[in-house]
């Protein structure tokens, strides 16, 4: 009998944005007119000389400046262009947009919210269940359109912990013990019809070259 051939798998390369003059003081949201900082942009630099080293097929990114000032040095260094993707978007915060994540800590509400993250809605904002909802749908669809090929989206903090912690098959409320910092690069192989596969989580230097050794 001929072997069976494992079906052609997706590599996801989710790229957290780079810093921004507010990271780790401010809860931005979705608030318009946030641009990286100097640090920042040498991450998005950095990013793109790792990301050179995979052979993509499709840059996917979240709608917002942070995000899409990431990936412009990788648009320049492989000629694809842009895909705008509204479920890489950030969490909608709501009426905490712009608050300082020392007075929200001193919150009840927040601290609620890091207990039981799958019960939490942001006043006036989303849920993590409805963040885990819209990346899950990309995430579901990129087998079907990159078969075979490797794929980089760009996004925040929480949807990228978001969708490893799915990936890994985890509660959403184990979602927080996931580290991802700025410029950091994460990886997920898909398989449709199969269950997802973490290949690396908070990577920050070196070649990507051996995460598409499953392929």
């Amino acid at each position: 009998m001929a072997a069976s051939r494992t079906p052609p798998g997706t590599l996801v390369l989710l790229v957290r944005h780079g810093a921004t003059p507010t990271t780790g003081r401010i809860l931005p949201g979705r608030a318009p007119g946030l641009h990286l900082s100097e640090e920042g942009l040498e991450q998005a630099r950095r990013a793109a000389e790792r990301l050179a080293t995979a052979t993509l097929a499709g840059v996917l990114s979240s709608p917002l400046e942070r995000a899409r000032e990431t990936a412009e040095p990788t648009l320049a260094s492989t000629g694809l262009p842009l895909q705008p993707e509204p479920g890489l978007v950030e969490t909608d915060v709501g009426e905490w947009t712009g608050a300082s994540l020392a007075a929200l800590a001193r919150r009840t509400q927040w601290r609620d919210g890091l207990r039981s993250p799958s019960t939490f809605r942001f006043p006036g904002g989303e849920s993590f269940a409805e963040v885990q909802a819209r990346v899950v749908a990309v995430l579901d669809r990129l087998p079907e359109q990159y078969p075979g090929r490797t794929v980089a989206c760009f996004s925040h903090a929480d949807p990228i912990r978001i969708a490893l912690n799915y990936a890994l098959g985890a509660h959403l409320d184990t979602f927080g013990r996931i580290v991802v910092a700025p410029g950091s690069i994460s990886a997920i192989r898909l398989v449709a019809g199969s269950a997802p596969s973490v290949i690396a989580v908070n990577s920050v230097q070196g070649a990507l070259t051996d995460l598409g050794s499953e392929h």
